[in-house]
């Protein structure tokens, strides 16, 4: 079975009680430039969503990471091109690979930023707080339904 045009897909990852995020740069040709956000980015040729999230953390972060790693998704219609719709994923980090991530050429740079945080924060990308609350208020995974499409 195929999967759906996509435009996208973003990744959260978390290690305890933090999340990975990393500052957008500050330019106005892009969505919300200055804001805090997560790894993830455009879909390429027919790419799954999770090969999506997993390329753009790799360009972004220089992090390889198994897909096994990613334990919670959904579908969401896109906020950039309402159109198509666009994934979010949850996933976990250690503190191995947090040490080994080396930070790539889009963004201003990164942190570690407490969860809660991020979800009060001013200047964070508005629809990512919105969908994070969905994962951590036990909103429907749908990571089996994508598992039986590949």
């Amino acid at each position: 079975m195929l999967i759906a045009p996509f435009t996208g897909a973003k990744l959260a990852l978390i290690a305890g009680s933090m999340l990975l995020t990393y500052k957008r740069d500050q330019k106005t040709s892009i969505p919300f430039p200055g804001c805090w956000d997560f790894a993830g980015g455009g879909r390429e040729g027919d790419e799954h969503p999770i090969a999506c999230a997993l390329r753009e953390l790799e360009e972004e972060f220089s992090l390889q990471l198994p897909a096994e790693r990613i334990h919670w998704g959904r579908r969401y219609t896109s906020v950039t091109q309402g159109c198509l719709d666009a994934y979010f994923f949850v996933g976990t980090l250690t503190a191995e690979d947090i040490l080994s991530i080396r930070f790539g050429n889009e963004g201003q740079y990164w942190r570690m930023m407490p969860i809660n945080e991020f979800l009060a924060h001013s200047n964070a990308v508005p629809y990512l707080q919105a969908r994070l609350r969905d994962y951590l208020n036990g909103a429907d995974n749908l990571l089996k339904h994508l598992e039986k499409t590949t």
